[in-house]
């Protein structure tokens, strides 16, 4: 019945577009109008103004730059984790890397984390495969889950995380900001900025840093970023941003082993495998808006994005490593959008087009010479658009298409030679809403993502520093995935009390899924040994629940549960090697001080290594008065394998923190509005792992191979007990 009057009314309004000046038409369009919504494109891949969840097939969530201010986080994880399905992991430092639906958990190096990580519209990769972000800067944080490459393209296997860095009039005046904290940490921030009828700036300053629970984790960062916005007409306005960030950490603050992790949790006579991590990262970008109807709009923006990486990597001793690595790479671009509603539909078409840069040089440290050095670039040009409209009342279809052209070319300068691949990649989503009432609705999408080869992969033929000898395959296939999801959204009471309410069943196949057939960072002792191949899939299926109170009331609670299961689909053989791989191989192992050999697993059926099966993080608010903000948060993660054989364990964890805030609303001291706070992490002071992960026997704790794989040839991070934070800033 709701179908046909939908239909009737379209009618309708057909027959009277011919009858102008019908009072019957008049009263019966007035009708109609407030029947229909307005039809409207709110994806986009540069600016988060249009971002909304209503009609939205995705499960998305946002988090305002305010709430991210309120919480006073040292790393952008302990914002994320009030976000279902997030797995990020803080690496050293406030360095992290963010991972969803527990894609990609696997790999731990620098690799890229299935997840498209956009700033300010920049699809960023930073070399060391985390994200760096001043968390002072964020205005927004929006997170899409499934596949994404519809929108962002390639690496988009498990969705998107896109920040968008404060900009606007509302940052007018000064804000002065200072921590302290446990280990050493010590924070300032600087901002200053004003406003105008022509237009809007500011720029700010940070500068913070650790000792750190860690032997050698000191960190320390600085930034200086800003923006200036200028308003060219009523309905234009032109964007330039910029940062500057120089970061440097030590060590991760890895273990060896279950023995060290209870004896040395601090990593005192601990071997990393990298240290003296030096980065350099410079981004700007310019974004022009025009608004030019009431539902149409154009964006349009050039980048560039810079990181300069240094490390040590392959330990000797904890003082003495094998390699420096050299990695510098640009970042250029220019995307463009259109968007507009044309009879009902809602249409977004865009243009990105990339030209990325990627240079790294590995040298031996004990004789200067080059061990590696390669320089690759990377050109990509993409189309892509979405379509959404009402094909009946309540109803509303949203269809996405992407397509991607990359061409990879890259230079081996020890012995010049060149090579060079192109792919073409199609990426979509197909995605419906049904509003079962105006505060209720379904919704359901397939999605699907993509992952390239990497040069590395794709052509170099000779040692890596990282996974010993490993021949290439120019053959290689593009990784892909497919993201199916169901979801109920819903503004609903219980016991007096409004909630948000927003709970989704996903499932994500991998197939071609890229890896050394030796196993994960294995080492071998020739090329011949092992090569990079499609070997296998992977499926991650699971629930997501996020339960949300209005937190304005006194007593307010912020729930967000996550249930993943997380197996090889295919992965036939898998091999992990027991003794010394640098030895001539002997099988069955009798001499594992002078020779190697490779156990085989079908690992299909395994569950992938650091997926917890379980994570709930739970935060209770009180806020007596406007001023007073009180907050405790449970954050719990079940047990997870370490491990593909999985063999050895991750222990779960229970972790409470506890957070103050006291805001003066009025200009108080100096004529400025002030905040004060303190954080406590791990509350009751909680032993715990942080990760654990293993690829094979090791020989750091005995000092010579004993053949045998236990828990003694893991690498450990031991959380570090509880930490405290403080401080104040003052807004004039």
């Amino acid at each position: 019945m709701k179908q046909r009057n939908y239909l009737l009314q379209r009618l309708i309004v057909g027959i009277c577009a011919g009858m102008a000046g019908s009072a019957w038409c008049a009263e019966v369009g007035q009708d109609a109008a407030q029947t229909m919504k307005e039809v409207v494109v709110t994806s986009t891949t540069i600016d988060d103004r249009f971002a909304s969840k209503r009609d939205e097939p995705s499960n998305t969530s946002v988090i305002r730059g305010e709430k991210v201010d309120a919480a006073h986080a040292k790393d952008i994880t302990q914002v994320l984790n009030s976000i279902p399905g997030v797995t990020a992991e803080v690496q050293s430092g406030d360095s992290v890397k963010i991972m969803l639906r527990g894609i990609e958990n696997q790999r731990y190096m620098g690799e890229k984390p299935g997840v498209a990580v956009v700033i300010d519209g920049v699809p960023v990769f930073e070399r060391t495969g985390r994200v760096n972000i001043d968390l002072d800067n964020i205005e927004s944080i929006r997170v899409i889950k499934g596949g994404a490459s519809y929108l962002f393209g390639e690496d988009a296997l498990s969705g998107a995380v896109i920040i968008t860095t404060k900009r606007g009039a509302k940052y007018a005046g000064a804000t002065v900001a200072a921590e302290t904290g446990s280990f050493g940490y010590a924070k300032s921030m600087l901002r200053v900025g004003g406003a105008g009828e022509k237009g809007s700036a500011h720029i700010q300053y940070t500068d913070k840093g650790a000792d750190d629970y860690y032997y050698q984790g000191i960190y320390g960062s600085t930034y200086l970023s800003g923006n200036a916005q200028l308003y060219l007409s009523d309905s234009s306005d032109l964007s330039f941003g910029f940062e500057k960030s120089d970061r440097n950490k030590d060590s991760h603050g890895t273990v060896n082993g279950v023995t060290q992790a209870a004896t040395d949790p601090r990593s005192i006579t601990g071997t990393d495998y990298s240290r003296k991590y030096e980065v350099a990262l410079e981004k700007v970008n310019l974004t022009y808006s025009n608004n030019y109807s009431k539902s149409g709009n154009l964006l349009a923006m050039v980048y560039q994005y810079k990181d300069h990486t240094k490390f040590w990597t392959k330990a000797i001793t904890p003082e003495v490593y094998t390699y420096d690595n050299d990695q510098n790479q640009v970042q250029r671009g220019l995307k463009g959008e259109w968007r507009d509603t044309v009879k009902s539909v809602g249409l977004l078409g865009g243009v990105d087009i990339r030209a990325n840069n990627y240079k790294s040089l590995v040298i031996t440290k004990a004789t200067g010479a080059t061990y590696s050095n390669g320089d690759t670039d990377e050109d990509m040009k993409a189309v892509y658009g979405e379509v959404r409209f009402d094909p009946a009342k309540d109803w509303t279809l949203t269809f996405n298409g992407r397509h991607d052209n990359v061409a990879l070319d890259y230079k081996n300068i020890l012995n010049s030679t060149s090579n060079s691949k192109s792919f073409g990649a199609n990426s979509w989503r197909a995605g419906a809403n049904y509003d079962l009432s105006p505060s209720m609705g379904l919704y359901g999408n397939i999605s699907t993502g993509f992952r390239l080869p990497t040069a590395d992969q794709l052509f170099v033929t000779t040692a890596s520093a990282f996974s010993g000898y490993t021949i290439a395959n120019p053959d290689l296939k593009p990784e892909q995935a497919v993201n199916k999801e169901i979801g109920w959204r819903a503004k609903t009471a219980w016991l007096g009390v409004d909630f948000d309410v927003d709970a989704a069943l996903f499932q994500i196949d991998r197939k071609d899924y890229i890896m050394a057939t030796n196993g994960q960072y294995a080492s071998a002792p020739s090329a011949n040994d092992q090569t990079w191949d499609n070997i296998g899939g992977v499926r991650n299926r699971g629930l997501e629940l996020a339960l949300r109170s209005d937190p304005k009331r006194p007593v307010s609670l912020n729930v967000a549960y996550t249930h993943i299961d997380a197996r090889f689909t295919r992965y036939d053989n898998y091999y992990q090697t027991l003794g010394d791989p640098t030895k001539p191989a002997q099988c069955p192992l009798t001499t594992p001080t002078t020779n190697y050999c490779q156990a085989n697993y079908n690992l299909a059926g395994y569950r992938v290594p650091r997926v917890a099966e379980n994570q709930l993080n739970t935060t209770l608010n009180w806020q007596p008065t406007s001023a007073f903000r009180l907050g405790l948060e449970a954050d719990t993660r079940s047990w997870s394998y370490a491990d593909e054989i999985n063999q050895e364990k991750l222990p779960g964890r229970t972790l409470f923190n506890l957070l103050a805030n006291y805001d003066v609303k009025d200009k108080g001291f100096m004529s400025a509005k002030w905040s004060f706070f303190a954080r406590i992490d791990n509350l009751l002071d909680r032993d715990y792992w942080v990760t654990a992960r293993a690829s094979g026997n090791d020989s750091k704790n005995t000092g010579a191979y004993d053949g045998k794989y236990n828990g003694e040839d893991l690498s450990i991070v031991v959380g570090r007990g509880r930490v405290w934070t403080a401080g104040l800033s003052a807004t004039f």
